[in-house]
Protein backbone atom coordinates (compact mmCIF):
# COMPACT_ATOMS: atom_id res chain seq x y z
CA UNK A 1 0.00 0.00 0.00
CA UNK A 2 3.28 2.25 -0.02
CA UNK A 3 2.48 5.59 -1.61
CA UNK A 4 5.31 6.79 -4.42
CA UNK A 5 7.68 4.28 -3.01
CA UNK A 6 9.28 1.61 -5.95
CA UNK A 7 11.20 -1.10 -5.93
CA UNK A 8 14.85 0.11 -4.24
CA UNK A 9 17.44 2.23 -5.78
CA UNK A 10 21.30 1.22 -6.60
CA UNK A 11 22.20 1.22 -3.07
CA UNK A 12 26.39 1.57 -3.46
CA UNK A 13 28.66 -0.95 -1.53
CA UNK A 14 30.69 1.17 1.04
CA UNK A 15 34.59 0.24 1.29
CA UNK A 16 34.91 -0.75 5.46
CA UNK A 17 31.20 -2.19 5.93
CA UNK A 18 29.83 -5.08 5.64
CA UNK A 19 26.73 -6.46 6.01
CA UNK A 20 25.37 -10.01 6.48
CA UNK A 21 22.13 -11.45 7.01
CA UNK A 22 20.44 -15.06 8.44
CA UNK A 23 17.28 -16.65 9.77
CA UNK A 24 16.72 -17.23 13.28
CA UNK A 25 12.83 -17.65 13.12
CA UNK A 26 11.96 -15.27 15.76
CA UNK A 27 8.57 -14.50 14.70
CA UNK A 28 8.21 -17.15 11.56
CA UNK A 29 10.18 -19.71 10.51
CA UNK A 30 12.38 -19.00 7.41
CA UNK A 31 12.63 -15.25 7.53
CA UNK A 32 15.57 -13.51 7.37
CA UNK A 33 15.31 -11.42 10.67
CA UNK A 34 19.30 -11.38 12.03
CA UNK A 35 21.07 -8.58 10.20
CA UNK A 36 25.08 -8.30 11.32
CA UNK A 37 27.05 -5.38 10.21
CA UNK A 38 31.11 -5.31 10.21
CA UNK A 39 32.78 -1.75 10.23
CA UNK A 40 36.58 -1.82 9.38
CA UNK A 41 38.90 -1.24 12.17
CA UNK A 42 39.17 2.20 13.08
CA UNK A 43 35.53 3.57 12.05
CA UNK A 44 33.87 6.74 13.81
CA UNK A 45 30.20 5.92 14.79
CA UNK A 46 27.33 8.56 15.78
CA UNK A 47 24.08 7.91 16.96
CA UNK A 48 20.45 9.23 17.81
CA UNK A 49 18.20 6.84 20.39
CA UNK A 50 15.02 7.33 20.95
CA UNK A 51 13.88 9.66 24.09
CA UNK A 52 11.06 7.50 24.95
CA UNK A 53 11.60 6.95 28.69
CA UNK A 54 10.79 3.44 28.54
CA UNK A 55 13.83 2.65 26.27
CA UNK A 56 14.60 -0.78 25.39
CA UNK A 57 17.34 -2.74 26.56
CA UNK A 58 19.58 -2.61 23.26
CA UNK A 59 19.30 1.21 23.28
CA UNK A 60 20.67 1.35 26.60
CA UNK A 61 23.47 -1.15 25.67
CA UNK A 62 23.89 0.60 22.54
CA UNK A 63 24.21 4.14 23.66
CA UNK A 64 26.72 3.38 26.28
CA UNK A 65 28.70 1.47 24.07
CA UNK A 66 28.57 3.68 20.97
CA UNK A 67 31.17 6.20 22.11
CA UNK A 68 34.27 3.75 22.07
CA UNK A 69 35.78 1.51 19.78
CA UNK A 70 32.78 -0.37 17.37
CA UNK A 71 33.44 -3.01 15.07
CA UNK A 72 30.02 -5.15 14.74
CA UNK A 73 26.20 -3.91 14.74
CA UNK A 74 23.45 -6.50 15.53
CA UNK A 75 19.90 -6.64 14.67
CA UNK A 76 17.37 -9.03 15.50
CA UNK A 77 13.63 -7.91 14.10
CA UNK A 78 10.47 -9.79 15.77
CA UNK A 79 11.22 -9.57 19.26
CA UNK A 80 12.02 -5.84 20.66
CA UNK A 81 13.45 -6.57 24.26
CA UNK A 82 11.71 -3.50 25.69
CA UNK A 83 10.02 -3.66 29.27
CA UNK A 84 12.30 -6.68 29.74
CA UNK A 85 13.94 -5.05 32.68
CA UNK A 86 17.53 -6.39 34.07
CA UNK A 87 16.89 -9.63 32.06
CA UNK A 88 16.74 -8.06 29.00
CA UNK A 89 19.79 -5.98 29.73
CA UNK A 90 21.86 -9.43 30.45
CA UNK A 91 19.95 -10.86 27.24
CA UNK A 92 21.37 -7.86 25.06
CA UNK A 93 24.75 -8.77 26.62
CA UNK A 94 24.54 -12.22 25.99
CA UNK A 95 23.70 -11.69 22.58
CA UNK A 96 26.88 -9.49 22.28
CA UNK A 97 29.25 -11.33 23.62
CA UNK A 98 28.46 -14.50 21.41
CA UNK A 99 28.96 -12.76 18.38
CA UNK A 100 31.97 -10.86 19.48
CA UNK A 101 33.29 -14.55 20.70
CA UNK A 102 32.55 -15.65 17.07
CA UNK A 103 34.12 -12.52 15.69
CA UNK A 104 36.79 -12.35 17.89
CA UNK A 105 36.56 -9.13 19.09
CA UNK A 106 36.07 -7.45 22.61
CA UNK A 107 32.02 -7.49 23.95
CA UNK A 108 31.67 -3.95 24.11
CA UNK A 109 32.84 -3.27 20.69
CA UNK A 110 29.57 -5.11 19.49
CA UNK A 111 25.83 -2.57 19.50
CA UNK A 112 22.40 -4.09 20.24
CA UNK A 113 19.55 -3.50 18.06
CA UNK A 114 16.18 -4.77 18.31
CA UNK A 115 12.59 -4.58 16.71
CA UNK A 116 9.46 -5.76 17.18
CA UNK A 117 6.77 -6.72 19.75
CA UNK A 118 7.37 -5.02 22.59
CA UNK A 119 7.16 -6.96 26.46
CA UNK A 120 8.00 -10.55 25.33
CA UNK A 121 11.76 -12.04 26.50
CA UNK A 122 14.35 -12.24 23.87
CA UNK A 123 15.05 -15.27 22.40
CA UNK A 124 18.78 -15.64 22.78
CA UNK A 125 19.28 -18.75 21.76
CA UNK A 126 17.87 -18.36 18.36
CA UNK A 127 19.39 -15.41 17.81
CA UNK A 128 22.64 -17.10 18.54
CA UNK A 129 21.59 -19.68 16.30
CA UNK A 130 21.88 -17.68 13.33
CA UNK A 131 25.20 -15.59 14.35
CA UNK A 132 27.81 -17.86 12.35
CA UNK A 133 25.64 -17.62 9.50
CA UNK A 134 25.17 -14.05 9.13
CA UNK A 135 28.96 -14.27 9.46
CA UNK A 136 29.19 -16.13 6.40
CA UNK A 137 27.28 -13.69 5.00
CA UNK A 138 29.18 -10.77 5.23
CA UNK A 139 29.41 -8.62 2.32
CA UNK A 140 29.54 -5.05 1.41
CA UNK A 141 27.47 -5.44 -2.06
CA UNK A 142 24.70 -6.64 0.91
CA UNK A 143 22.57 -3.65 1.37
CA UNK A 144 19.40 -4.61 0.23
CA UNK A 145 19.36 -8.11 1.56
CA UNK A 146 19.71 -6.27 5.00
CA UNK A 147 16.69 -4.19 4.19
CA UNK A 148 14.51 -6.87 3.62
CA UNK A 149 16.38 -8.02 6.41
CA UNK A 150 15.19 -4.98 9.52
CA UNK A 151 11.65 -5.00 8.12
CA UNK A 152 8.87 -5.31 10.65
CA UNK A 153 5.34 -4.32 9.33
CA UNK A 154 6.97 -2.36 6.54
CA UNK A 155 5.83 -3.99 3.09
CA UNK A 156 8.64 -2.82 0.86
CA UNK A 157 12.54 -1.92 1.68
CA UNK A 158 14.05 1.33 2.32
CA UNK A 159 17.19 2.54 0.80
CA UNK A 160 19.17 5.47 -0.90
CA UNK A 161 22.51 5.89 -1.32
CA UNK A 162 24.60 8.80 -3.10
CA UNK A 163 28.41 9.67 -4.43
CA UNK A 164 30.57 12.79 -4.82
CA UNK A 165 33.93 13.20 -6.07
CA UNK A 166 36.14 15.16 -3.99
CA UNK A 167 39.53 15.71 -5.75
CA UNK A 168 39.69 12.56 -7.88
CA UNK A 169 38.23 10.09 -5.15
CA UNK A 170 34.84 8.99 -5.23
CA UNK A 171 33.32 9.11 -1.77
CA UNK A 172 29.41 6.79 -0.79
CA UNK A 173 27.17 7.77 1.59
CA UNK A 174 24.26 4.27 1.77
CA UNK A 175 22.05 3.71 4.07
CA UNK A 176 18.78 1.82 4.94
CA UNK A 177 15.52 2.05 7.10
CA UNK A 178 12.73 0.31 8.30
CA UNK A 179 9.81 1.18 10.12
CA UNK A 180 5.59 1.46 9.33
CA UNK A 181 3.91 2.36 12.95
CA UNK A 182 4.69 3.52 16.05
CA UNK A 183 6.31 6.33 14.39
CA UNK A 184 6.76 9.69 15.44
CA UNK A 185 10.84 9.72 16.00
CA UNK A 186 12.32 11.88 18.41
CA UNK A 187 15.88 11.24 18.43
CA UNK A 188 9.92 6.76 14.87
CA UNK A 189 9.54 1.57 15.56
CA UNK A 190 12.36 3.09 13.41
CA UNK A 191 15.78 1.71 12.56
CA UNK A 192 18.25 3.63 10.33
CA UNK A 193 21.60 2.40 9.51
CA UNK A 194 24.02 4.99 7.38
CA UNK A 195 27.86 4.13 6.38
CA UNK A 196 30.32 6.14 4.33
CA UNK A 197 33.94 5.75 3.66
CA UNK A 198 34.79 9.20 4.27
CA UNK A 199 37.38 9.59 7.38
CA UNK A 200 35.58 11.75 9.74
CA UNK A 201 36.46 12.88 13.37
CA UNK A 202 33.44 11.48 15.97
CA UNK A 203 32.14 14.84 17.12
CA UNK A 204 31.61 16.31 13.88
CA UNK A 205 29.91 12.99 12.94
CA UNK A 206 27.72 13.13 15.96
CA UNK A 207 26.89 16.81 14.98
CA UNK A 208 26.00 16.00 10.99
CA UNK A 209 23.88 13.05 12.18
CA UNK A 210 21.93 15.20 14.57
CA UNK A 211 21.50 17.83 12.08
CA UNK A 212 20.16 15.67 9.33
CA UNK A 213 17.86 13.49 11.73
CA UNK A 214 16.21 16.57 13.04
CA UNK A 215 15.74 17.46 9.44
CA UNK A 216 14.33 14.14 8.30
CA UNK A 217 14.21 11.15 10.47
CA UNK A 218 12.70 13.64 13.65
CA UNK A 219 10.15 15.70 11.30
CA UNK A 220 8.06 12.32 10.36
CA UNK A 221 5.12 10.84 11.73
CA UNK A 222 2.19 8.09 11.34
CA UNK A 223 0.68 7.79 14.30
CA UNK A 224 2.23 10.18 16.94
CA UNK A 225 3.79 6.99 18.77
CA UNK A 226 7.28 7.43 19.48
CA UNK A 227 8.91 3.63 19.83
CA UNK A 228 10.92 2.61 22.66
CA UNK A 229 13.60 1.71 20.81
CA UNK A 230 14.36 3.92 17.96
CA UNK A 231 17.90 4.59 16.96
CA UNK A 232 19.88 5.88 13.43
CA UNK A 233 23.62 5.34 13.38
CA UNK A 234 26.09 6.90 11.10
CA UNK A 235 29.40 4.54 10.45
CA UNK A 236 32.12 6.80 8.66
CA UNK A 237 34.91 3.75 7.49
CA UNK A 238 37.64 6.02 6.55
CA UNK A 239 38.82 3.79 3.86
CA UNK A 240 38.40 6.76 1.13
CA UNK A 241 41.99 8.26 0.38
CA UNK A 242 41.11 11.81 1.82
CA UNK A 243 42.14 13.57 4.84
CA UNK A 244 40.33 13.18 7.67
CA UNK A 245 37.35 15.57 8.83
CA UNK A 246 37.99 16.94 11.85
CA UNK A 247 35.84 20.44 11.46
CA UNK A 248 32.49 20.85 10.08
CA UNK A 249 33.89 23.51 7.32
CA UNK A 250 35.65 23.60 3.81
CA UNK A 251 34.68 21.68 0.26
CA UNK A 252 34.79 18.19 1.69
CA UNK A 253 32.41 18.43 4.86
CA UNK A 254 29.87 20.40 3.16
CA UNK A 255 29.66 17.69 0.23
CA UNK A 256 29.45 14.80 2.45
CA UNK A 257 26.94 16.74 4.05
CA UNK A 258 24.56 17.24 1.75
CA UNK A 259 24.65 13.65 0.61
CA UNK A 260 23.83 12.22 3.93
CA UNK A 261 21.18 14.61 4.27
CA UNK A 262 19.63 13.39 0.58
CA UNK A 263 20.15 9.98 2.27
CA UNK A 264 18.50 10.85 5.66
CA UNK A 265 15.67 12.39 3.67
CA UNK A 266 14.97 10.05 1.24
CA UNK A 267 14.79 6.84 3.90
CA UNK A 268 12.50 8.79 6.71
CA UNK A 269 10.40 10.32 3.97
CA UNK A 270 10.34 6.19 2.41
CA UNK A 271 9.33 5.69 5.90
CA UNK A 272 6.07 7.34 5.55
CA UNK A 273 5.59 6.45 2.41
CA UNK A 274 4.97 2.87 3.80
CA UNK A 275 3.35 3.85 6.69
CA UNK A 276 0.77 1.16 7.90
CA UNK A 277 -2.09 1.10 5.67
CA UNK A 278 -1.49 4.70 4.32
CA UNK A 279 -3.12 5.60 0.88
CA UNK A 280 -1.74 9.17 1.50
CA UNK A 281 1.69 11.33 1.12
CA UNK A 282 1.08 14.20 3.39
CA UNK A 283 3.65 17.36 3.64
CA UNK A 284 2.32 19.66 6.30
CA UNK A 285 4.55 23.06 5.57
CA UNK A 286 4.23 26.03 8.22
CA UNK A 287 5.62 29.09 7.85
CA UNK A 288 5.53 32.58 9.29
CA UNK A 289 6.07 31.76 12.53
CA UNK A 290 7.64 33.68 15.17
CA UNK A 291 9.25 30.46 16.73
CA UNK A 292 10.27 27.25 15.30
CA UNK A 293 8.90 25.36 18.52
CA UNK A 294 5.52 26.95 17.53
CA UNK A 295 5.44 25.84 13.50
CA UNK A 296 6.56 22.22 14.84
CA UNK A 297 3.35 22.55 17.42
CA UNK A 298 0.81 23.45 14.65
CA UNK A 299 2.41 21.11 12.19
CA UNK A 300 2.02 18.15 14.55
CA UNK A 301 -1.62 19.35 15.77
CA UNK A 302 -2.49 19.18 12.20
CA UNK A 303 -0.28 15.81 11.50
CA UNK A 304 -1.84 13.89 14.57
CA UNK A 305 -4.91 14.63 14.02
CA UNK A 306 -7.80 12.18 13.49
CA UNK A 307 -10.00 13.86 12.17
CA UNK A 308 -8.12 15.23 9.44
CA UNK A 309 -6.08 12.21 9.04
CA UNK A 310 -9.71 9.97 8.53
CA UNK A 311 -10.74 13.17 6.18
CA UNK A 312 -7.86 12.75 4.61
CA UNK A 313 -8.24 8.76 3.93
CA UNK A 314 -11.78 10.28 2.74
CA UNK A 315 -10.54 12.70 0.47
CA UNK A 316 -12.76 14.90 2.09
CA UNK A 317 -12.34 18.77 2.07
CA UNK A 318 -13.20 19.16 5.57
CA UNK A 319 -11.09 22.21 5.63
CA UNK A 320 -12.49 23.35 9.29
CA UNK A 321 -10.89 20.31 11.18
CA UNK A 322 -7.27 21.68 10.18
CA UNK A 323 -8.49 25.23 11.64
CA UNK A 324 -9.40 23.60 14.69
CA UNK A 325 -6.23 21.73 15.25
CA UNK A 326 -4.41 25.33 14.28
CA UNK A 327 -5.87 26.68 17.13
CA UNK A 328 -5.65 23.99 19.92
CA UNK A 329 -2.06 24.01 19.10
CA UNK A 330 -1.16 25.91 21.90
CA UNK A 331 0.25 29.19 20.27
CA UNK A 332 -0.18 31.75 22.65
CA UNK A 333 -1.64 34.90 21.75
CA UNK A 334 -2.39 33.66 18.18
CA UNK A 335 -4.24 35.94 16.31
CA UNK A 336 -6.60 33.73 13.36
CA UNK A 337 -7.46 36.98 11.41
CA UNK A 338 -3.69 36.96 9.75
CA UNK A 339 -3.60 32.38 9.41
CA UNK A 340 -4.13 31.76 5.58
CA UNK A 341 -4.35 27.70 4.75
CA UNK A 342 -3.57 26.11 1.64
CA UNK A 343 -4.32 22.37 0.27
CA UNK A 344 -1.95 22.45 -2.35
CA UNK A 345 -2.12 25.51 -4.52
CA UNK A 346 -5.85 26.04 -3.41
CA UNK A 347 -6.65 28.88 -0.77
CA UNK A 348 -9.16 27.48 1.43
CA UNK A 349 -8.78 29.46 4.42
CA UNK A 350 -8.09 33.46 4.58
CA UNK A 351 -7.75 35.66 7.19
CA UNK A 352 -9.16 33.39 9.56
CA UNK A 353 -12.37 31.96 7.80
CA UNK A 354 -13.24 30.35 4.29
CA UNK A 355 -11.44 32.05 1.35
CA UNK A 356 -13.74 33.68 -1.00
CA UNK A 357 -12.69 32.08 -4.25
CA UNK A 358 -12.65 28.49 -2.76
CA UNK A 359 -14.91 25.77 -3.79
CA UNK A 360 -15.79 22.57 -2.70
CA UNK A 361 -14.46 21.04 -6.24
CA UNK A 362 -11.19 22.48 -5.87
CA UNK A 363 -10.56 21.12 -2.55
CA UNK A 364 -11.60 17.31 -3.42
CA UNK A 365 -9.48 17.59 -6.24
CA UNK A 366 -6.70 18.15 -4.38
CA UNK A 367 -7.49 15.60 -1.95
CA UNK A 368 -8.26 12.73 -4.22
CA UNK A 369 -4.53 13.01 -5.03
CA UNK A 370 -1.80 10.02 -3.39
CA UNK A 371 0.41 12.84 -2.48
CA UNK A 372 -1.28 16.36 -0.85
CA UNK A 373 0.51 19.23 0.73
CA UNK A 374 -0.95 21.46 3.70
CA UNK A 375 0.55 24.78 4.18
CA UNK A 376 -0.05 26.97 6.61
CA UNK A 377 0.30 30.46 7.11
CA UNK A 378 0.74 32.21 10.57
CA UNK A 379 2.06 35.58 9.64
CA UNK A 380 3.80 36.29 13.15
CA UNK A 381 7.00 35.87 11.80
CA UNK A 382 9.86 34.45 9.11
CA UNK A 383 10.33 30.85 10.68
CA UNK A 384 9.26 27.90 8.85
CA UNK A 385 9.57 23.91 9.60
CA UNK A 386 7.68 21.04 7.49
CA UNK A 387 6.41 17.57 8.66
CA UNK A 388 5.65 14.27 6.56
CA UNK A 389 2.66 11.93 7.75
CA UNK A 390 0.22 10.11 6.55
CA UNK A 391 -4.03 9.73 6.53
CA UNK A 392 -5.65 7.37 9.05
CA UNK A 393 -6.89 3.75 7.05
CA UNK A 394 -9.46 1.03 8.09
CA UNK A 395 -5.79 -1.31 7.36
CA UNK A 396 -3.42 0.83 9.92
CA UNK A 397 -6.88 -0.25 12.42
CA UNK A 398 -6.28 -3.65 11.12
CA UNK A 399 -2.81 -4.10 11.34
CA UNK A 400 -2.69 -2.55 14.37
CA UNK A 401 -5.21 -4.50 16.11
CA UNK A 402 -4.09 -7.97 14.34
CA UNK A 403 -0.17 -7.01 15.57
CA UNK A 404 0.38 -9.98 18.06
CA UNK A 405 -1.72 -12.39 16.06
Amino acid sequence: MAVGLGPLSTLHPVPGFELGIASAGIKRPGRKDVVVMRCAEGSSVAGVFTLNAFCAAPVILAKKRASGSVRYLLTNTGNANAGTGEPGLQNAMRTCASLAKLAGVDESEVLPFSTGVIGEPLPVEKIEGALQAALDNLAESNWADAATGIMTTDTLPKGASRQFSHEGVTVTVTGISKGAGMIKPNMATMLGYIATDAKVAQGVLQDLLRDAANKSFNRITIDGDTSTNDCCMLIATGQAALPEITQASGALFAALKQAGFEVCMEVAQAIVRDGEGATKFVTVQVNGGATHQECLDVGYAVAHSPLIKTALFASDPNWGRILAAVGRAGVAQLDVSKIDVFLGDVCIASKGCRAASYTEEQGAAVMAEEEITIRIELGRGTCSETIWTTDLSHEYVKINAEYRT
